[in-house]
Parts: C-alpha cells; structure tokens; sequence
C-alpha cells in the first residue's frame, strides 16, 4: 500500500470515528441534563394576558455554553476536514489541520474530564473551556462562595504542569 492511500485510510479513519462520536454526543449531553430541569408551566398574569413568566434553572445557563462551544468546535473541526480533502492544499496544510483537529479533540476531552471532576468533588455542574493558558469555568451555582471558587481553581491546577490562568464564574449573576 502507498503512502497516499495509507494517508486517505487514516484520515477517513478519523474523520469516521470522530462523526460518529459528535453526532452522538449531543444527545447523551442533553439526556444527562434534562434530568436537572425542573418541569415548571409558564405563569400568566391576569392583568395582562400577552406576559409570560418562565423560570430559569441554573444548569440550563451551563448546557447552553456546552452546546454553543460544541458546535463551534465541530464548525471548526469540519471547516479544517475540507481543507484536508482539498486536492490544492499542500501536504503541510493538509497535516497542520490534521494536528489542529487532533489539538481539538484534545483540548474536548480535558474539558469534559475537568467537568466530570468537579462534579464529582465539588457536586456541581460546571462548563469548562480551556483556549490555550486560560481557562473559563462556568458554575451552575447562584450563590457566589469564594472557598469555592479558590478550591475548584486549585484543582483545575493540578490537571496541568504549567501555570494556567483560571477564571470561575457562578452561572446568573
């Protein structure tokens, strides 16, 4: 086998796997939160019959940035998918969007492991997104707690070696 097909398998190879991951995930992200919903009817004043009063839950600002950030990463990962199917593209543009792809679907999975982490430490839904050195952590939380905040900063530390620049905020502000 050549090496141009082995280069086609491997990246049809990829560009499957990862389809059917992001595909999938959505949905399993949207089932393992509705759970947190609270099934509230909207409330309709009597004096004025065209307002309408909804509730907001707090996890619903978190599932919000997960799906948007979700689907700019799968924008991003698609547009750099076409260039590496582009027949004028060279072989070193072709593999830096390889290598972006793959720094993508790295940096996916920190952040839905520090996410699972801090639920499971700190009993919280969190949004984690990391964008080189810095990284925003979103709190599904309305009551600020500065312990809180100083802890969940300390453990997101101890995933990296290098100094990060860790933001936390507490969902509704």
């Amino acid at each position: 086998m050549n090496k141009q097909s082995m280069w086609f398998l491997t990246l049809f190879s990829l560009i499957l796997v990862l389809s059917v991951y992001y595909i999938t995930m959505p949905n399993e992200l949207l089932l393992a939160n509705n759970s947190n919903y609270n099934k509230t009817e909207p409330v309709i004043n009597e004096q004025e019959e065209d307002e309408v009063k909804v509730t907001i839950e707090e996890s619903e600002e978190v599932v919000a940035l997960r799906t948007t950030h979700t689907e700019e990463v799968l924008k991003e990962i698609s547009s750099l998918q076409e260039m590496m199917i582009q027949e004028d593209k060279t072989a070193e543009e072709k593999n830096d969007a390889y290598e972006k792809i793959r720094l993508l679907t790295s940096l996916q999975g920190q952040e839905e492991k520090l996410e699972e982490k801090l639920k499971n430490t700190y009993k919280v839904d969190a949004f984690v997104q990391i964008d080189g050195s810095t990284i925003k952590v979103v709190i599904a939380k309305r009551e600020h707690d500065v312990n809180l905040a100083n802890d969940i900063m300390k453990t997101v530390q101890e995933e990296f070696t290098t100094k990060m620049y860790i933001t936390v905020k507490f969902a509704l502000d």
